[in-house]
């Protein structure tokens, strides 16, 4: 089911994108989280996931269902100014999950981290804890489970009351996983976020500053985990979908 959104969206290949700013975007989650609305699924997409969608519908519903996705890679930036109906700009996942974090020392917010392995989760849990003290780090799990465990998850996450919801799960079933379950979680924002806790707790490094400045952030990525060969396949697809099909790029079917 498609969403009516209360902020302006740009529409990339009918995957609505939020056009606010990370400012904004934080503003927008604390209203949110403050007012304790619905569930909002909050997904940092990039052109990977786009075309995913294009070519599954079921995920392409699913997207289409989140209440926020905001624009986490370059090449979506890029392909809603190709379509006419530019984007401010990268709302990148990473830099969010921090600038929520920040908030949440403003307000007390309580967070539950979700995913990865015991190890990895432990580790980015008390490094967060340590970098954000006024913040309160209600819970966390690694994220090696299967659907028999699904209900014994959520009532650990519920019994923890957060306010926000990080999941790291993997890519193909991350979103869906936050989507399926996100009225049982009944956590005010729930948000993937990949590989943050491995460039967290130090097990990965985040691209250096001239890949980023580059936007070259993805070819770090495959340069340092060479089997992600596959998923990036994707990338070269969609430049050539966005330049032949520029004049539907940001048009809703």
């Amino acid at each position: 089911m498609k969403q009516t959104y209360p902020f302006p969206t740009v529409s990339v290949f009918d995957i609505p994108f939020s056009k606010l700013s990370m400012k904004d975007t934080v503003k927008y989650l604390t209203e949110v989280v403050q007012s304790r609305q619905q569930p909002h699924q909050l997904i940092t997409a990039n052109p990977i996931m786009v075309m995913t969608a294009v070519n599954n519908p079921a995920y392409k519903q699913m997207m289409q269902g989140a209440e926020i996705i905001v624009p986490d890679g370059t090449g979506i930036v890029w392909a809603a100014g190709v379509g006419g109906d530019p984007l401010e700009g990268r709302v990148t996942g990473f830099e969010l999950l921090h600038e929520l974090l920040k908030a949440g020392e403003t307000y007390r917010w309580k967070f539950f981290l979700l995913g990865t392995t015991a190890e990895v989760i432990q580790e980015a849990a008390e490094r967060l804890q340590m970098q954000y003290p006024a913040a309160i780090i209600c819970g966390y799990r690694d994220g090696f489970f299967g659907p028999e465990e699904d209900a014994e998850v959520i009532e650990q996450i519920r019994a923890a009351s957060p306010d926000i919801l990080f999941v790291a799960r993997g890519a193909d079933n991350q979103e869906p996983w936050i989507a399926e379950h996100k009225e049982a979680l009944q956590v005010p924002v729930v948000m993937g976020v990949g590989g943050s806790f491995d460039i967290i707790s130090g097990k990965l490094k985040r691209a250096p500053k001239v890949f980023q400045k580059l936007r070259l952030e993805w070819f770090y990525r495959l340069l340092k985990e060479p089997t992600r060969y596959k998923r990036m396949l994707a990338l070269p697809k969609f430049v050539v979908k966005v330049l032949r099909e520029k004049e539907n790029v940001t048009k809703s079917s």
